[in-house]
């Protein structure tokens, strides 16, 4: 059995994934920052340990039931990904002087008729969308490549923004598909990927006439001399060219009616003879077919838009939503979460605050916790890691995993951290109690007693991505651009 699944089944899939994202959608998206605390070898209750590489060189993550739960117990705050934070990209190709693009074919990966030789590109790709027939120019207008003259260097680079094919001055021929806004630089535009546009009105599309036919086999023997009013045979209708033999060979094939409605077409030596090319034998001439309702209608179709990037900016504390992004601790994972909770119900809010917390008593003053420290809770036996210590609010922010010295106390048990037992920081040797007379809400924290839950329901929802990486220092006044790429 032979089979395939087509691009444009990637495409749709990307297409479903883009949709869920809307308003109109039961989904909810978060992205989320955790791993406070360095990549290392860490030891279970049970004495054995996990090795979890280093904070230069932290190990990829695992599919695995496990992995997900280990991203809850870390986590520090989540951010919701909206519909204006998501769009389909393409690889990202700038347009360089001296280049040898590969023009658009609608047969690429096909075998080439009569031979079981399969049609690859000039750059050897043997599907369309791994060639390199589109670029980006310095003014961020994105082009199609129709022909690249016999395979020879670009040396003028495409500017126009009408809607015809055009040649800038090199043999080269082009067609303006769309250009990126400011916003869409600023979010949709990395290193590696750019925006495509879902506007089908932006390059007002040729119809689906033919733009181009190449010569596979130039022939002998014919007349020489440009003959005219040759018929583009097919499905479609009114297309002509003229042929130009010299030598007896065919030499140049140009296009001087696209006609319409072709999904194949063929030149016949017989119309070319009929013409005046005498008695041309052997030639072989490809007319590209367009692809449906023509060039520049559907960008993420033609350009293979079978990739979602996803765009979070995560901004100092994000002021608005009190401080559940924390700016006083680093991160070291990137998650994606689908449908979280936060209380219980399905999340809503624009950030949600990960971490526990605990409102101190005035008296005893508090002493001043340090980040990453290890904390115990007498009587309890409550065992922890501080995230940050808000000295002017009193309030200790945390984490509990399931690693000793960080969330497992003496009997491998993780046990909350509850009434006004006194709390000790093991680095800093610092003491507070917490106020347990405390109900209120402070920088968007609701506490209860003197403690405050996490916002984000631990191991709610699905974890769709996972990233560990080098360990990224946060400030009040930096922002963080997350941009994940996702490929169908």
């Amino acid at each position: 059995m032979a089979a395939i699944i087509t691009n444009k089944f990637r495409i749709h899939n990307a297409e479903q994934f883009e949709e869920s994202f809307s308003e109109s959608s039961s989904n909810t998206y978060y992205m989320l920052l955790g791993r406070p605390q360095a990549f290392a070898t860490s030891t279970r209750p049970d004495g054995r340990t996990e090795n979890e590489g280093t904070d230069a060189s932290p190990l990829t993550p695992v599919d695995s039931v496990q992995s997900e739960f280990y991203a809850f117990d870390d986590a520090l705050a989540a951010k919701k990904v909206t519909s204006s934070d998501i769009s389909f990209v393409i690889p990202r190709r700038n347009w360089t002087s001296g280049t040898v693009y590969d023009y658009y074919r609608h047969d690429y990966g096909n075998r080439i008729t009569g031979t079981a030789t399969v049609q690859t590109s000039n750059s050897g790709a043997t599907n369309l969308w791994d060639s390199t027939f589109y670029v980006m120019n310095s003014n961020f207008d994105v082009y199609k490549c129709i022909d690249n003259d016999g395979n020879t260097a670009s040396t003028a680079e495409p500017t126009s923004t009408g809607t015809a094919v055009f040649d800038p001055g090199d043999g080269y021929l082009w067609k303006y598909m769309y250009s990126l806004t400011a916003s869409e630089q600023a979010n949709f535009l990395s290193t590696d990927f750019m925006h495509v546009s879902t506007d089908t009105t932006v390059a007002a599309a040729a119809d689906d006439g033919i733009d181009l036919v190449k010569i596979k086999t130039a022939g002998s023997g014919g007349t020489n001399g440009t003959h005219t009013g040759i018929a583009i045979r097919g499905d479609g209708s009114a297309g002509t060219v003229s042929v130009t033999i010299s030598g007896g060979a065919v030499t140049a094939v140009t296009v001087t009616a696209a006609g319409s409605g072709y999904t194949y077409g063929y030149i016949t030596l017989a119309d070319i003879n009929s013409a005046g090319g005498g008695s041309l034998t052997g030639a072989e001439l490809d007319v590209i077919i367009p692809p449906k309702d023509g060039h520049g209608k559907n960008a993420v179709k033609e350009l293979g838009g079978f990739f979602v990037m996803m765009n979070t900016n995560f901004v100092g504390v994000e002021s608005g939503s009190g401080s559940d992004v924390t700016a006083s601790n680093d991160f070291r994972r990137v998650a994606l979460i689908r449908d979280p909770n936060s209380g219980g119900s399905a999340a809503s809010a624009t950030t949600l605050r990960a971490t526990k917390a605990i409102r101190m008593a005035a008296s005893p003053t508090p002493g001043s916790f340090t980040v990453d420290e290890e904390i115990n809770q007498a009587t309890t036996g409550a065992v922890g890691k501080v995230v940050e210590w808000d000295a002017t609010n009193r309030i200790l922010y945390y984490i509990q995993t399931r690693f000793n010295d960080e969330g497992a106390d003496s009997n491998g048990d993780l046990t909350a951290f509850s009434g006004a037992n006194v709390i000790t920081g093991q680095g800093s040797s610092a003491t507070a109690t917490p106020d347990t007379g405390f109900t209120d809400t402070v920088n968007g924290a609701t506490f209860t007693a003197g403690y405050s839950a996490s916002e984000l329901d631990a191991d709610s929802g699905d974890i769709l991505y996972i990233e560990d990486r080098a360990p990224i220092t946060r400030a009040t006044d930096q922002t963080e651009n997350i941009k994940l790429i996702v490929e169908f």
